[in-house]
């Protein structure tokens, strides 16, 4: 991961009289969202990135011991050994960027890591009452601490949409910073939930306040909502990351979750994030996708860039 980013005291200047240009913003993202992908061995290459900047995902009711068992698994091993000798990459130690479960799972999937030889590879927790944040202030700081305790090495964490539709931003700030104090050592990860937010200008300013309040990454949405990670969104959200870099020096993550299945998908995220931010937010440290299916579609089109042809589901191991 990168350098933690510090925060700075609340400033509500940074967020007054923000004006998105709405279609210029549609524009930019219709423009990268058909634009031709990159092929052959340079398409291959971006796909291995994109594997290791996932974060694997199990967030269901009937997660048990033995998916997160399989999930760890394919953590440490996310693609076909045979695959990694064809393209020289064997002895890369390619995995994923982190594994992400509930809090109850924690314990799990570090225990699973360290059988499956990836105890390197962090935990990430949801909390703070996920996906909604529907619970009382001490509870969620009381689930994030529950979870560092556990193990967690990364959280990520709601914010309280509540305070950010009613514009009580100072509100959104100070709930944050008290989560980044939980967090203590792990690395935070607010999720705007953007598609609860009702403008882009309330993303805007919810990604300014949540870095001023000391968040390492900001993400998209938790995967439930009805609108998850679109490109419109994730360039009001980039170039905040950008506005607070050039204010601070700060660097801070991106992470978008939610309906990001296709390899395709995961090379048009990375070139946003090249073409805005630059090289280094293409790497683990500064991008995660969050992301459950996207591993096998990669790992498919890495098979046939090997092969010559599209594996059968029976050729590609479960994430």
């Amino acid at each position: 991961m990168a350098a933690r980013n510090p925060g700075v005291e609340f400033d509500p200047a940074w967020i007054q009289n923000v004006h998105i240009n709405l279609p210029a913003t549609k524009r930019r993202a219709e423009q990268l969202g058909l634009r031709r992908t990159v092929k052959k061995q340079w398409q291959a290459a971006w796909e291995l990135r994109a594997v290791s900047c996932i974060d694997l995902t199990t967030l269901a009711g009937d997660d048990t011991l033995a998916n997160v068992n399989r999930l760890c698994f394919k953590a440490k091993n996310p693609v076909r050994p045979d695959l990694l000798k064809a393209m020289d990459m064997d002895d890369a130690g390619l995995t994923v960027g982190a594994v992400c479960v509930y809090p109850s799972r924690v314990s799990d999937a570090i225990n699973s890591l360290k059988a499956a030889g990836g105890s390197h590879i962090p935990v990430a927790s949801v909390a703070t009452g996920f996906p909604t944040g529907q619970t009382p202030l001490k509870t969620r700081l009381e689930e994030i601490r529950m979870a560092v305790e556990d193990g967690a090495r990364e959280i990520d964490i709601v914010i309280n949409r509540q305070m950010a539709l009613t514009g009580d931003w100072k509100g959104v700030y100070e709930e944050v910073k008290l989560m980044r104090e939980a967090c203590g050592e792990a690395h935070m990860k607010t999720i705007l939930a953007t598609g609860e937010l009702g403008s882009l200008a309330n993303i805007h300013k919810a990604s300014m306040v949540c870095m001023m309040a000391g968040a390492d990454f900001i993400k998209t949405s938790t995967g439930k909502e009805g609108v998850n990670a679109i490109l419109m969104v994730a360039l009001v959200m980039v170039r905040a990351i950008r506005e607070y870099f050039e204010r601070t020096g700060h660097k801070v993550g991106f992470k978008p979750a939610g309906g990001i299945r296709s390899a395709k998908d995961a090379c048009t995220w990375l070139s946003l994030m090249k073409e805005e931010l630059g090289d280094e937010w293409t790497t683990p440290a500064l991008f995660r996708i969050g992301a459950s299916s996207l591993l096998i579609d990669i790992e498919r089109q890495l098979f046939h860039f090997v092969y010559g042809r599209y594996a059968a589901s029976h050729e590609i191991p479960m994430s």
